[in-house]
Formats: C-alpha cells, structure tokens, sequence
C-alpha cells in the first residue's frame, strides 16, 4: 500500500540505457562494415555505382554520428562525464532527427543496392556485405524510433506524475 502515495509507472524509462547501448553497438558495427567497403572500393576502384558509394559514404558518417553522441551519453550514465554529448543526446530532437537520417538511407540504400538476392553468392561478398549494412540501418532506425517512443513515453509519465517535465537524463 502506498499510503496516499502516487506510484509512478517505470515502464518506460527503464529500457532508455539498454537501448542506447543496443543503438551504440550497432552503430560500431555499421562504422566498421560501411569503413571497409569504402576502403575496399578505393582500393579496387570500383564500385557497383557511384550513388552506391556515395550512400556508403553517407551510412559511414551517420554511424559515426550516431557513434559519438550514444556513446557520449552512455559515459554520461556511468561516470558524469560528457555533458554537451548527454544532453544532445537525451534530447528528443536529436533522436527524431537521427531516426529519420537512418530510414531515409537505408530506404534509399534498398533501394540502390544492384542485386536484390544473393543466391548462389559466397558468404563473404559484396551482395552479402550489402545487405548487412541494410539490415544494420533498419536495425538503427527501428533502436533509434524505439528510443524516441520511450523517451516521449517516460517525459509523459513525467508530466503527469509531477505536473512538470525535467531532463530525460534523470530517469536513468
């Protein structure tokens, strides 16, 4: 029994660090998979085409970007350090914003890619390459949507428990 005491629901604040770590680790995955066909069509100096590279390129640097401010924000959990990345980070402008540059690519990129199958295609080719660096952007975008939800979620709850809202940081 509460005692006159309003509990608050914690459903949706509970899952904010795991999914910043999920969306931390997958960003490192696409970082380095969309950092080694870059490299490897430098290399080589082909690319299937040009828009292709270029998407490659652009896949690589919201990796990054999303890379630095979960990480940024994670630290922040654990040792109080980074505080510009954190608040960027917590912020749900920045998760909508970001959520939006993942499905805008990897739709582009689904729809970009020369060989829809790969049937008959060694493990490790570039058709499989390819369609893990699409699946790792869906992947981004659903962690990045799921985010947002939970976000918007808990700063919800917020409101109406206390009757104001403060940084999403403080549910963690």
């Amino acid at each position: 029994m509460t005692h006159g005491r309003r509990r608050r629901p914690q459903a949706c604040g509970q899952r904010h660090p795991f999914l910043f770590t999920l969306m931390t680790l997958t960003a490192a995955a696409e970082l380095g998979l969309t950092a080694f066909l870059i490299g490897a069509g430098n290399e080589v100096g082909t690319s299937s085409s040009p828009g292709y590279y270029s998407l490659l390129i652009l896949l690589c640097f919201e990796s990054a970007w999303t890379l630095l401010f979960t990480a940024g924000y994670l630290l922040w959990i654990m040792e109080g350090g980074t505080y510009l990345l954190a608040s960027v980070a917590s912020s749900v402008m920045w998760l909508l914003l970001t959520a939006v540059f993942w499905g805008a690519a990897t739709g582009i990129m689904h729809n970009t890619r020369t060989r829809s199958h790969c049937l008959g295609s060694p493990p490790l080719s570039r058709c499989r390459q390819s369609r893990t660096v699409e699946a790792l952007g869906w992947t981004e975008f659903t962690l990045c949507a799921l985010t947002l939800l939970t976000t918007v979620c808990w700063m919800t709850t917020e409101v109406k428990a206390k009757g104001h809202t403060r940084d999403s940081r403080t549910f963690v």
